[in-house]
């Protein structure tokens, strides 16, 4: 009997692939001041999943298509001067409700909406495992990449054009990312959760933090601390994986404030 026969384990694994790749994308996104974005590409991602359903192309293709437009719809516009936090407001909720509905009306598929909502980590299978995975190794590698470029641009636009970057280019390249991890993340937390597992572990470890570096090292472990003892949790208490984990990244964001102001 091989280890990835036992469904907690394979939870596990995937818990913590999601949350090694979240951690430091995490960092970028409050960096940034992204939270609102990250909700829009999330939520636009299950109506990549309602259309993926309906025209039996991968969930996780379909997922990451729909980041990616929602990314480019913001960026356009952006550009016509619609005040930034009414536009990813409008686009966050109007993407929410049309994949809902959409996904209730894909024909000849009884669709769990639940399970994308708030995650189904339990279920997760081999095949999930091997996609999550490559998701997050693929993430990781992008930002590992271009690392230098994207905080040199998130420090200061300005200075990062004046040593020839560019700074929409460099935007585009953490924009895939999220996109990725998106698609990956939705068995585990679900598109309610995302962002959650993306801000907290980042924001947790911020105040320990010395350099960019450090940050996300220790949202990193954060975030795997929390994937873990969230997942033995909802097995002890019986109660649902994804919001569990949020929950326990939620208790360590707040004993760190207390530890920090003490």
């Amino acid at each position: 009997m091989s280890m990835f026969d036992d469904f907690f384990v394979r939870a596990t694994l995937a818990g913590i692939g999601v949350a090694l790749a979240a951690a430091p994308l995490g960092c970028f996104v409050v960096w940034r001041r992204m939270a609102y974005f990250g909700d829009a590409t999330a939520y636009a991602s299950l109506l990549g999943v309602a259309l993926a359903l309906a025209t039996d192309v991968p969930v996780f293709i379909g997922a990451i298509i729909a980041a990616i437009a929602m990314a480019a719809t913001v960026a356009l516009l952006s550009e016509r001067r619609v005040p930034g936090d009414t536009l990813l407001g409008v686009l966050a909720h109007g993407a929410l409700a049309l994949g809902l509905m959409a996904a209730s009306l894909v024909p000849g598929v009884r669709v769990d909406l639940s399970s994308y909502l708030f995650g189904d980590i339990l279920a997760v299978g081999l095949t999930d495992l091997l996609v999550i995975w490559s998701g997050a190794a693929l993430t990781l590698a992008l930002l590992t990449w271009r690392w230098s470029r994207l905080l040199t641009v998130t420090l200061s636009p300005d200075l990062a054009q004046a040593d020839g970057l560019s700074p929409p280019r460099e935007s585009l390249g953490m924009i895939l990312a999220l996109a990725c991890l998106v698609a990956v993340a939705i068995k585990v937390v679900g598109v309610l959760l995302i962002v959650a597992l993306l801000l907290i572990p980042a924001a947790a470890a911020r105040p320990f933090s010395r350099t960019p570096e450090h940050m996300a090292v220790l949202a990193a472990v954060i975030a795997v601390a929390s994937a873990v003892v969230g997942l033995r949790l909802s097995l002890v208490l019986d109660t649902p994986p994804g919001p569990s984990i949020v929950c326990v990244s939620g208790a360590a964001f707040l004993i760190g404030r207390m530890i920090r102001r003490a």
